[in-house]
């Protein structure tokens, strides 16, 4: 009995790592999955996008903890309209022209061309700035804290967009 007991747990153990995306589980922090959600534009499904938090489960989502979001695409989607679509959303949250042009060539030497199937994984660290990894690969970084800001803004702020995508998101994990 104690050597079933053992090797469920172990099972259990080794599913719940498999779930964290490579690129997380890298960096050593533990991670938890917060919540998830699709992005859907005129009923066409883009892509399923899920929230980490760097903390213990239980912990309370703050201001100041790392926090990855991972979006798993279900189309092929060219670089440009990626890179477009992000400065577009942060332009409407605040963003100055100024910022979206340097952070164009950014966001344009980061992101791939993505196709069905493939991950993209954003890990904010507030007040730093952002990392990227693209099919558990890093991609990019970009030091810039209010870039990092402004980026994840685009899923997490009350000002989303995507209001019902963004509840999904921040829906607290059951214990």
């Amino acid at each position: 009995m104690k050597n079933q007991l053992i090797a469920a747990v172990l099972l259990v153990s080794s599913a719940l790592a498999q779930a964290v995306p490579d690129a997380l589980r890298q960096g050593g922090a533990d991670w938890t999955r917060w919540g998830s959600g699709e992005m859907s534009w005129f009923g066409f499904s883009l892509y399923r996008a899920t929230l980490w938090v760097a903390a213990r489960p239980g912990a309370d989502l703050t201001a100041d903890v790392p926090t990855a979001l991972q979006l798993d695409y279900q189309r092929d989607i060219p670089r440009d309209r990626l890179v477009q679509a992000s400065l577009d959303e942060m332009r409407r949250l605040g963003a100055s022209d100024t910022q979206l042009l340097r952070w164009e060539g950014d966001l344009s030497r980061i992101f791939p061309d993505v196709k069905e199937g493939e991950s993209i994984v954003g890990v904010h660290y507030p007040g730093r700035g952002a990392s990227f990894f693209h099919r558990g690969q890093a991609s990019g970084e970009i030091a810039d804290a209010e870039f990092a800001r402004l980026f994840f803004a685009i899923w997490l702020d009350p000002r989303s967009s995507r209001p019902g995508l963004r509840a999904a998101l921040l829906e607290r994990p059951a214990l």
